[in-house]
């Protein structure tokens, strides 16, 4: 067990210690549930009244704050206190699942595959004809890699996850279980003799930027042609669905449940609240903000808030809305 006393972990932080204790922490917890030798955040002054009664000996608080540290308790003021939570998190961080050999003997590799300098793969993966993984990668049991994927150094995927055929994956990505990258997209149209629906061949690729992140289960379909493409860092939620021939530009967030339709674009930034879903073929363009459970049926400008059925701008959907009720009430 890793144990720090709040001298040490104020080094990581670089605040203000209120107070004083002896007590060595051992990890992180919320307020009402945490213990003596646990650390705390207080993030907003409607959590104050939650320290008085929480058993954590140390608390991060925000340096706008004005709290009272108690007897042998302390506080650490930061400019940020979820930020702050983030290292000590990470300081406390376990350590990954161990492998006991860098290549697991049930692992099915294909001798053209270039595998780069520290590479682990666990039991039961597969890795197909002309893949390249750079330095580092690591393959948790039971993913699959198809042919002629590049993957750069330092990404991680989980288990379960498939990356099909020709995909480029760059590096430090994390992709957790089940994710899959480089399906056939959902293209199909009327048969000529109208009897049913012929499918839309999808004959292009994935191509996923640096330090990009995708929750369980999340979906990016190849492009019909050319390539569907996420940007250096996105973050992807659990349960996303990124359809055929979307551009994602840098930083652009996509909370759970959301869903892009085929040939969507977002700028730079983008933020996508959870259970949303965007139109094909509509661009949102950088910094806008698409509020959660939203349906954005036409475009976006840049740094605009929309929300609503059809997503309309914030302001004067909440307008609506207050109007609405008044009349309810009349």
């Amino acid at each position: 067990m890793k144990l720090f006393t709040i001298q040490e972990i104020n080094e990581i932080l670089k605040g203000e210690i209120i107070g004083d204790t002896n007590q060595k922490i051992s990890g992180p917890e919320e307020l009402q549930k945490a213990s003596a030798n646990q650390i705390s955040f207080i993030g907003s002054k409607k959590y104050i009244h939650l320290w008085k009664t929480s058993n954590a000996s140390v608390a991060i608080i925000n340096d706008n704050l004005v709290v009272e540290p108690g007897e042998n308790r302390a506080l650490i003021k930061v400019k940020n206190a979820d930020l702050a939570m983030a290292k000590i998190l990470e300081l406390f961080n376990p350590n990954p699942p161990h492998f006991d050999d860098e290549i697991h003997e049930t692992a099915v590799i294909d001798k053209s595959v270039v595998i780069g300098n520290g590479c682990k793969i666990g039991a039961n993966c597969y890795v197909g004809k002309d893949v390249i993984l750079g330095d580092g990668v690591i393959l948790y049991p039971n993913v699959t890699i198809f042919d002629e994927t590049k993957i750069g150094n330092h990404t991680v995927i989980w288990s379960g996850t498939v990356i099909r055929e020709r995909c480029e994956i760059g590096s430090f990505c994390i992709f957790h279980n089940n994710v899959s990258i480089g399906a056939d997209g959902f293209g199909y149209r009327p048969s000529e003799d109208g009897r049913g629906l012929v499918k839309i061949p999808h004959i292009g690729n994935v191509i996923i930027g640096d330090e990009v992140e995708i929750g369980a289960n999340s979906a990016v379909d190849r492009a019909k042609f050319s390539s569907t493409i996420i940007g250096d860092g996105c973050k992807i939620d659990n349960l996303v669905q990124i359809a055929h021939n979307c551009v994602l530009g840098r930083s652009c967030i996509m909370a759970g449940s959301s869903g892009l339709a085929g040939s969507v674009t977002l700028g730079d930034g983008v933020i996508i609240g959870g259970s949303s879903s965007i139109k094909d073929h509509v661009t949102i363009h950088s910094g806008a903000v698409v509020g959660g459970g939203s349906g954005v049926m036409s475009d976006v400008a840049a740094g605009k808030t929309v929300v609503g059925y059809p997503a309309t701008d914030a302001r004067e959907m909440f307008k609506q809305w207050v109007l609405l009720r008044k009349l309810a009430k009349s």
